[in-house]
């Protein structure tokens, strides 16, 4: 719990410090925005589950890219 605590803080600290991190965490929100939204299709069209498929990578690479930074930043503090 301790340690969700300290990442999320630095999250905090990343966003409000660092424009990278804060464009990567736009963009990984509205991501996952619009993948809420294919996700609730009942029925998508082949479109759409490709849509779906790529958003779904976008968000992942995007991730791994402010955990990168996360990783990058906690080993600077220690």
């Amino acid at each position: 719990m301790e340690q969700r605590n300290a990442q999320e803080e630095l999250k905090a600290h990343l966003i409000e410090t660092s424009e990278e991190f804060r464009t990567l965490a736009v963009q990984h929100s509205e991501f996952a925005r619009k993948l809420d939204a294919l996700e609730a299709i009942p029925h998508p069209t082949y479109e759409e589950e490709l849509e779906e498929t790529r958003l779904k990578k976008l968000k992942l690479r995007l991730k791994d890219q402010m955990e990168a930074m996360l990783s990058q930043c906690r080993s600077q503090v220690a």
